[in-house]
């Protein structure tokens, strides 16, 4: 376990961290792909952090909102456009299962 001092030190580091990237604006210089998969993998641990159980999986339970939107195009499911989150992993499941 981390001394206080130690836990002093590594909130003081993500600070300069933090501080640094937004001054550099470094992950903006970065290509879409990279920034998408940042953006997924934060998600990922915002969910775990939550506690939830969907969305941290595999399957469609894993997937974006937008990847989820996409695979439902594929798959040609009618109201895709105005379903939450919930709703696409249910019909894409649902889909998939009967193809």
């Amino acid at each position: 376990m981390a001394s206080e001092k130690q836990r002093q030190a590594a909130r003081k580091n993500v600070k300069k961290a933090q501080s640094g990237a937004r001054s550099k604006r470094s992950i903006a210089n970065l290509d879409s792909k990279t920034r998408s998969a940042l953006g997924r993998e934060g998600a990922k641990a915002a969910a775990r952090k939550r506690g939830a159980s969907q969305g941290t999986g595999s399957g469609a339970g894993a997937m974006t909102v937008t990847e989820l939107r996409r695979e439902a195009a594929r798959l040609d499911i009618e109201g895709r456009s105005k379903m939450g989150k919930a709703q696409l992993i249910r019909a894409v499941s649902q889909k998939r299962r009967s193809a």
